[in-house]
C-alpha cells in the first residue's frame, strides 16, 4: 500500500502540465505525493555517509528545474526516481572524491563504528548502511528498487559484471552481518 497521499494518473499528468508552467502549488502536490520515495531510496543509498533530507530536497530542485524536459513517456514518478538516483550518484562520486585525500584507504567499516552490535544484528536498515558503498548501492537498486543490472551499469558507470559481483558482496556481508 502506498504511503502518503494518492493521485490518479489524470491529475498527476494534469499537475505536471501545471507545474512545468510554472505552477508552484502543482509542484508542492507532486512534491508530497513523491517525497517519502524519494527520501527512502536517498537514505538507502546513503547509509550513515549522507543526509537525506538535504538529498532529497536536491532531487526536487533539479525536478524543478528539469520538469520542461519531462516528456511524458514514462510516468512522472518513474522519471522522478531516476533522476533521483541520478542525484544520489553524483552526490556520491563528490563525496567520494573529496573523502579519498582525507581518508587514504580507511575501512568504511571502521568509519560507522565497527562490528554490528547483537541488539542490531536483525536490523537490516542498519546492517545496509554498513556496507561499502558500491555493494550498498547496487543492493539498493536491484534487490530494493528492482533494476536490472544493466541499467545499473549505466547509471554506476560500470559494467554489469561489476554490478552482478557487487551484489553478490552485499548478499554475503548482509548474511553474515545478520547471521551474527
Amino acid at each position: 500500500m502506498p504511503k502518503g497521499p494518492v493521485a490518479s494518473a489524470e491529475s498527476e499528468a494534469a499537475d505536471v502540465a501545471l507545474a512545468a508552467a510554472g505552477d508552484q502549488q502543482a509542484f508542492e502536490r507532486l512534491y508530497r505525493l513523491h517525497v517519502a520515495r524519494v527520501h527512502s531510496l536517498a537514505r538507502r543509498m546513503t547509509g550513515f555517509e549522507g543526509d537525506p533530507d538535504e538529498l532529497t530536497q536536491d532531487v526536487f530542485v533539479r525536478a524543478w528545474e528539469r520538469l520542461g524536459t519531462y516528456r511524458g513517456e514514462a510516468a512522472f514518478g518513474t522519471w522522478l526516481h531516476r533522476l533521483a538516483v541520478n542525484v544520489i550518484l553524483n552526490w556520491r562520486r563528490g563525496a567520494a572524491a573529496e573523502r579519498r585525500w582525507i581518508e587514504d584507504g580507511v575501512d568504511t567499516d571502521l568509519l560507522v563504528g565497527g562490528r554490528i552490535g547483537r541488539a542490531e544484528s536483525m536490523d537490516l536498515e542498519r546492517a545496509m548502511a554498513r556496507l561499502p558503498t558500491g555493494a550498498r548501492q547496487v543492493f539498493v537498486l536491484h534487490d530494493v528498487e528492482g533494476f536490472k543490472h544493466e541499467e545499473i551499469a549505466a547509471m554506476m558507470g560500470v559494467t554489469a559484471g561489476t554490478s552482478k559481483a557487487q551484489l553478490h558482496r552485499a548478499r554475503m556481508l548482509l548474511r553474515s552481518r545478520l547471521e551474527r
